[in-house]
Parts: C-alpha cells; sequence; structure tokens
C-alpha cells in the first residue's frame, strides 16, 4: 500500500468523518423533515399563516425567471448554451490531459456545474411547455386558491368542532392538489442540490487556484494555460450569469451539500491512495505531512465563507435589483 498513517492522520480521519456524519445530520433534519413540515403548514394555513417548509422546493422555481414577464425560454437558451461551452472546455482538457485529470477536484466541480445545466435543460424545457400549454389567467392561481380557502376558514371558524374538522380536512385535499403537486420532483431536488453545492464548490475552487496554489505551489503540472485559467474561471462566471436570471432559493442548510461533496472527494483520494496511488494532486492534502491536520482543518473552516460568499451574492441580487427595478424584478423565496 502507497498510503502509509500516523498519528495525526488520524485526526484528518476524524474531521472528515465529523463533517461527513454532521452534514447528514442537517439534511435529515432539514431535508428529511420536510413532510412532518407539510403538516406544520397546512395547521399554519388554518390560522393564516403560509409559511413554507425551509426545505420547499416548488417546481416553477426551477424554470422560471425573477425577471417579470421574461419567457422560460431565454433561461433554457441560457442553460443550453452554458452547458455547450462547459462541456467544450471539459472536453478539451480531456484531450490535453486524458481521463486521468478527474484527479483533481477541479474537474470534479467542473462536471457537477455541468450536470446543474443539464437538469436545467430538462426542467426549463418542461418549464417551456407548461408556459406554452396553461392559459395565462391561471398563473398565480394557487396563491389566489390559497387566499379564498384562507377566507373560507376564518369565516368558518365559529362553528362546531367537528364542521371545523371537516373543513380542515378539504383544505388539505385542495392544497395537495393544488401546490403539493407543484413541488419539484426527485429531480428537481437533484437540480437544486447540484445548484448549491456547485455554488460554494466553484468559490472554493477559483480561490484556492487563483490565491493558493498559483502564486505559492506552482509547478511544471500546474503551469499556467490559457484552458487551466478558463476552466478556473468559467465554472464561476457561467453559475454567477445564471443566477442572475433564475428565481431559485439559497437556503444555508444546503451547505451541507457542498461539504458532503468535498468528504467524498477526500475520500477518492485516500481510497485511489491506498491502491496505490502515490502522487497528491493537492499538497495540502497529503497524510505524510505532520501539518495535515491543520491543512485539513483549514480547508474545512474554508467552505462556510466559500458558501457564504456565494450566499451574499444572492442575498444583494435581492436587495440591489428589488430596489433599482421594483416593477420587473421578483425577490427569490
Amino acid at each position: 500500500m502507497a498510503l502509509e498513517l500516523y498519528w495525526y492522520d488520524f485526526v484528518c480521519v476524524g474531521l472528515v468523518a465529523v463533517a461527513f456524519v454532521g452534514s447528514l445530520w442537517v439534511i435529515w433534519r432539514k431535508e428529511g423533515g420536510a413532510r412532518a413540515d407539510d403538516n406544520k403548514l397546512f395547521e399554519s394555513l388554518l390560522v393564516g399563516s403560509a409559511a413554507k417548509p425551509v426545505g420547499h422546493v416548488d417546481s416553477s422555481w426551477l424554470w422560471s425567471s425573477c425577471w417579470r414577464g421574461m419567457h422560460p425560454g431565454w433561461l433554457l437558451t441560457l442553460r443550453v448554451s452554458s452547458l455547450a461551452v462547459l462541456a467544450g472546455f471539459l472536453a478539451w482538457d480531456i484531450v490535453e490531459w486524458d481521463a486521468t485529470i478527474f484527479i483533481y477536484y477541479t474537474e470534479w466541480t467542473f462536471a457537477l456545474v455541468m450536470i446543474y445545466f443539464g437538469l436545467g435543460i430538462i426542467l426549463s424545457a418542461y418549464g417551456c411547455w407548461i408556459h406554452a400549454t396553461t392559459p395565462t389567467s391561471r398563473i398565480g392561481s394557487v396563491d389566489d386558491f390559497l387566499k379564498r380557502d384562507l377566507e373560507d376558514t376564518t369565516y368558518t371558524s365559529i362553528n362546531t368542532y367537528s364542521d371545523t374538522n371537516f373543513r380542515s380536512t378539504k383544505l388539505r385535499s385542495q392544497y395537495t392538489e393544488e401546490d403539493i403537486l407543484q413541488r419539484a420532483g426527485f429531480w428537481g431536488y437533484m437540480m437544486q442540490m447540484a445548484y448549491q453545492t456547485s455554488a460554494g464548490a466553484v468559490i472554493l475552487t477559483d480561490v484556492v487556484f487563483w490565491c493558493v496554489i498559483v502564486p505559492f505551489l506552482s509547478n511544471a503540472r500546474l503551469g499556467l494555460s490559457l484552458l487551466m485559467g478558463c476552466m478556473h474561471t468559467l465554472n464561476a462566471v457561467f453559475l454567477l450569469i445564471d443566477t442572475s436570471v433564475n428565481s431559485l432559493p439559497f437556503p444555508w442548510f444546503r451547505l451541507s451539500y457542498f461539504v458532503l461533496w468535498s468528504c467524498l472527494y477526500v475520500i477518492f483520494q485516500w481510497v485511489i491512495h491506498a491502491c496505490g496511488f502515490s502522487w497528491w494532486p493537492y499538497p495540502f492534502l497529503e497524510l505524510s505531512s505532520p501539518w495535515c491536520s491543520l491543512w485539513y482543518f483549514a480547508v474545512a473552516v474554508m467552505h462556510i465563507p466559500c458558501y457564504g460568499i456565494y450566499a451574499l451574492i444572492i442575498k444583494a441580487k435581492n436587495s440591489v435589483f428589488s430596489r433599482l427595478f421594483p416593477n420587473v424584478f421578483i425577490r427569490s423565496s
């Protein structure tokens, strides 16, 4: 085995294990608790509050724009163009270095951004179909439905317990038909997860490359070129362009998916080194260094500001655009 473990390496293993398990726990609490939150949502509707679960992903968010009146076809065109350009650069990268280039975290993240755009294309195409087949008068009908039912529920609140219970059941049934069925399915949640994981990962990738690797760890293997510069820039550029147009939310708890993504990459590195691979693509991941535990801890901590930077971008988008263009900009949920 090419992987030799020292006492300080177990600290690294512990850090990754804690991050991995902790992320799964957060996901289980937030995403896994969505069904239970739906019951709370029904109850909140009865008292006049329509707060949605924190993990809620409405299907319309996946293909609609934050700019009022923009046809979903424009977002579809943007995503097709982004995927085509990214696929071209990834193909160039593979031709230049062969498939072993996927030993790098950059290529993992680059491919994940492409997966996001691929899912986005499918769901945007579906949105175009919905837009073409749904009468304009029905747009926002769910909100009107909820308002009507809330008024009806308030009006009947003075009735007997059995009558209120009947109305409650009716409300739940109608809400299920009109709204729950509009929630994103499996692929919609996959797209949302890919989006938020990519957001943190591209910031981490580009910051580490331009601020750490290029100035301090540059060598023949990492020689800066046009291709390498584009691979560490275009991933963020196209994602930011999509962010400026889409209406996807950005809850903080999905930082957990970003952490899981990085943990899986680190585990992948450990596995291939245990199988005989001797070279580390990122020197700060090398387990033979006495300082490796500090490096691992520093990289783990970096996930928070990297994800936070993108969260601030989303917040700035909602704040600035809503003030500059109040009549055409729709804040993300």
